[in-house]
């Protein structure tokens, strides 16, 4: 492990953290107090630090005040960053020094497709929208070998889409799959060009994608251990994609159990889940560190949120 781990918790701030959200902030926290941080309550500059980033990047989802909520939620449960938040909607300049260098590299191109052109794509060619996935980008707009855009045919590109390597390696010498390893779900694999394809790193409405944001502010925070819900890890290969382009580090990732609700499906806001409820903040945490296959000791009126943390360092670094 390196001498110094950083590590992250960011949330968007589209409304109160649930029940879920404060299991991938617990996992994050542990991880970097378990991997040489400092005592719970304390600064983690000694031996690791704990970041946490307000990802508001998707302005038109994010809720007014809710920023300010889910700092207050994190600091009822003891969850304390080890310096000030920052908000990804202060900074756009990294994100379009990022992109100038894949345009100037001919990773990134200027794509003219709505979605409706995209289906209509697929359809010509007899394919058909997966049941719980996207439709992969049919390249109409990337550049040829000599870097010219006849997939553009004159029209005004309207975003800007990110290259992937094609089935025989293409600038990347490993082909299509892209191989990681996680902490907890083990070896992980994906084919970037038939599962995703070029995908967008700036949107047609001028905001940044997710990818792009989060690989930026990632590496150039330090963050060398990335904990987080198992739903994002399928990004994580896209997420790989753009630090091997932009000649970045590539963190550690863990990605952890979700939550589910009674239907089976992911809590989540837009599935209606309940705000965290912190009438009892040692009540949620333990809650949350059983989701993480942690077992703590049962609760008393005397035990406080510094007993539970210092229980679930002690409990994740056994594991």
């Amino acid at each position: 492990m390196p001498a110094r781990c950083v590590g992250r918790f960011a949330p968007s701030p589209t409304g109160p953290l649930h029940a879920g959200s404060l299991v991938a902030a617990l996992a994050s926290w542990l991880d970097v107090r378990a991997h040489g941080g400092v005592n719970p309550g304390q600064s983690g500059q000694q031996g690791g630090q704990w970041l946490v980033r307000i990802e508001d990047v998707d302005t038109p989802r994010c809720v007014p005040g809710a920023d300010a909520l889910i700092l207050s939620q994190l600091a009822a449960c003891g969850l304390l960053p080890d310096a000030p938040p920052v908000w990804q909607s202060q900074r756009g300049a990294l994100y379009q020094a990022a992109l100038d260098q894949l345009i100037a590299q001919g990773l990134a191109y200027g794509c003219a497709c709505t979605r409706a052109d995209i289906a209509r794509a697929h359809e010509v060619a007899g394919r058909h929208k997966p049941r719980h996935g996207e439709l992969v980008y049919p390249g109409t707009c990337r550049p040829d070998a000599h870097g010219l855009q006849a997939g553009l045919q004159g029209r005004t590109p309207r975003a800007w889409r990110l290259r992937v390597p094609d089935g025989e390696g293409e600038g990347s010498g490993n082909g299509a799959h892209l191989a990681w390893t996680d902490r907890r779900l083990g070896p992980q694999s994906q084919p970037l060009d038939t599962a995703v394809g070029d995908f967008v790193v700036k949107r047609a409405d001028g905001l940044w994608a997710y990818q792009l944001a989060v690989v930026v502010d990632d590496a150039a925070q330090g963050i060398t251990h990335i904990v987080r819900g198992e739903d994002l890890a399928d990004n994580t290969p896209r997420q790989i994609w753009l630090q091997r382009c932009l000649n970045l580090p590539t963190p550690s990732y863990l990605h952890t159990p979700l939550v589910r609700g009674e239907n089976g499906e992911k809590l989540s806001k837009q599935n209606g889940a309940e705000p965290l409820d912190l009438r009892d903040p040692c009540a949620a945490l333990t809650q949350a560190a059983r989701v993480l296959g942690l077992a703590l000791p049962a609760t008393t009126a005397s035990t406080t949120v510094g007993d539970v943390l210092a229980q679930a360092v002690s409990a994740w670094q056994q594991r």
